[in-house]
Formats: C-alpha cells, sequence, structure tokens
C-alpha cells in the first residue's frame, strides 16, 4: 500500500506523485475532521478515491481489487467511504448514524 510506502503512485510519463498523493489526502483528512464527516462518497476507480478498485497502474484502462490513497486514509481514521455507485448504501449509513 501506498501510505505503507510499499509502493509509489506515478504518472504515465513516469513522475512519481506519491507525496502529492498522501498530502491530499491529509488535507481531505483534516476537512473531515474540520466539518466532522464520517461518511463519504468518492470516485470508484481512480488512484486516490477507488473505494473498491483501483486503476492497476498500467495506463491500459485496467481495474485491480483496491483502495485508493485518500480512501485507505480516511478508513484507517473511521471514515467510512462509498463509491458513487454505492449511494443507497452510503443513504442507509446516514441514516444508521443519525437513529
Amino acid at each position: 500500500m501506498v501510505l505503507e510506502g510499499e509502493t509509489d503512485v506515478v504518472e504515465k510519463g513516469g513522475n512519481v506523485v506519491t507525496d502529492d498523493f498522501i498530502a491530499g489526502a491529509a488535507i481531505a483528512l483534516e476537512l473531515c475532521k474540520k466539518f466532522n464527516i464520517d461518511i463519504a462518497v468518492l470516485a470508484e476507480s481512480s488512484p486516490s478515491c477507488g473505494s473498491s478498485f483501483i486503476y492497476d497502474g498500467g495506463f491500459s484502462g485496467n481495474r485491480t481489487p483496491g483502495m485508493g490513497v485518500t480512501v485507505a486514509l480516511l478508513r484507517r481514521h473511521g471514515i467510512q467511504v462509498f463509491s458513487q455507485h454505492e449511494i443507497a448504501d452510503a443513504n442507509k449509513a446516514i441514516h444508521a448514524t443519525s437513529a
């Protein structure tokens, strides 16, 4: 995983952008804390926001099971993350926490 330093996020041209992704994830976490957000809906397949699948890094459009950098950090801090395809589940989670 990226957060553990086991792998990097690399652009198609070969630039390593791991630090940028981790910094962006940290900003998202701070905003969640600031605004008391405990449920988030993020874009599936993104290397940052994928909650079930991410692109495999080969730039061929292939996906692999996994979590993006932001999703991994948010979940590590107890924030529930859903994809845009799981709106009904996110809605259930919202109603469960407000009950």
